[in-house]
Order: C-alpha cells, then structure tokens, then sequence
C-alpha cells in the first residue's frame, strides 16, 4: 500500500487496483449496496447521513478502478462520554475482493484519523460471537481487545463481542494516571513512616527515664541499709 494526493491509499493485490479514501456523500448510496451484499445489519440511508454530516474525515470508502465502491468503514466518535473515543459501526467488503487487505486498510484510515482529527484514546467495536473471521481481523491484526461480552446485543439475540483497542493519547493518559496514583500512594505512606520514626524516637527517649527510675530505686535500698540500727 502506498499514500497518494489527497491522502488516499492504493493496495495492489492479485491484479486488482483499489484505492482507500474518505467517503463523501455522493458514496453512500453505494456504500449501503454493500452494507446490504455483506451483512445482516442493515441502516436506512438517514444513518449513514448522519455519520457523514457529523463526521465527515472517519467514514473510508474502497474504490476500483471504476470507482464501483467494494468496501466501506462507517465510523463515529462518540460523545457522552469522558474519554475521547471512537466507534466503528460497520465495516464490510464485497466478497470477490476479500482476503486483498481492503479491510484492514479501511480500518487503519479510519482509526488514523481518530487519531489525528480528534486525539482519540481509544477506538470500541461489537463484532458477532460467530464470526470467526471478523474477529481474528480485530484481534490478531488490528490489536483489538475483548472489553466485555454483551448478551443478545444483535437484533437476532446473538452475543456479541465489545472491543476495543487503546491508542498512543489513551496509553499516554494511562501512564501519566499511574503515576499521579503512585505519587498519591508516595504521599500517603511517608506521614506513617514519619510517625514511625516519632514513635521509634519516643521510646528511645522513655527508656533513660525508666533506667533512672530504677537506679534510684537501688539507691534508696543502699541507704536503707547503711542506716545504723536502733
């Protein structure tokens, strides 16, 4: 793969030329009759509208030569959230260009403009319990993680996978959160030691006093007797 003008990407793959580049609204028509060839979840075009207008750098589109559009990452940040993060909402490539790297291509573009437009920590996705494939995709390449298992997340009840994958601001964000919370710990700990040390301190002090305390006693005993008997 090779960057072009305008920050496309051109994979080369068993003879087939096919650009990645971001979608535009022209493209979602077809980027819905490959959502509709590929999977079972499918979106009326108000919601590819709607991340288009929103987010208008993360969508990818695939293109050949022709510009017949054979793969598509439509993609979110979400936004009531503390984190900065993104979302993929579906990704899909037509079967006779599968296995070419076209999704894995639409998936870097997408999650390198996370990165660069909006500083995102990290980036989540839902893949189906059974697809095999997709999620060796997420795991194995991609270096997503499983976050959590959502129970009949999919309208047809199946399980679905929450993952999810940190980028270099969530890894810098973790770093510098664990050394604020050694700091606090650092903090917290030196006022026990310190109190040890007054403790150690006062002891120290009491036992001359009590060494004192008996030799007067033996003092008194000597006297007592030396005292001439009556």
């Amino acid at each position: 793969a090779s960057r072009l003008r305008g920050g496309e990407l051109r994979a080369v793959v068993s003879a087939k030329m096919v650009s990645i580049r971001p979608a535009t609204i022209d493209d979602l028509p077809g980027m819905q009759a490959c959502n509709l060839c590929c999977l079972p979840e499918n979106y009326q075009m108000k919601y590819y509208l709607y991340h288009a207008l929103s987010w208008p750098q993360l969508p990818q589109v695939a293109v050949d030569a022709s510009n017949k559009i054979v793969g598509y990452v439509l993609a979110k940040m979400e936004e009531d959230t503390e984190e900065v993060h993104g979302h993929i909402t579906s990704l899909a490539v037509l079967r006779s260009y599968r296995r070419l790297g076209i999704a894995t291509a639409l998936m870097r573009a997408s999650i390198n403009t996370m990165e660069e437009c909006f500083n995102a920590e990290f980036v989540s996705l839902h893949v189906r319990y059974t697809n095999r494939a997709a999620f060796s995709l997420y795991s194995q390449t991609l270096g997503f993680e499983i976050q959590d298992i959502e129970k009949g997340y999919y309208a047809d009840k199946e399980d679905a996978y929450d993952m999810r994958k940190t980028l270099a601001a969530g890894i810098k964000k973790l770093s510098a959160d664990k050394d604020k919370k050694k700091k606090k710990e650092d903090k917290e700990e030196k006022p026990v030691e310190e109190k040890k040390e007054d403790k150690k301190e006062e002891e120290a002090e009491e036992k001359p006093d009590e060494k004192e305390g008996q030799e007067t006693e033996e003092a008194k005993k000597k006297r007592n007797k030396k005292r001439p008997k009556k």
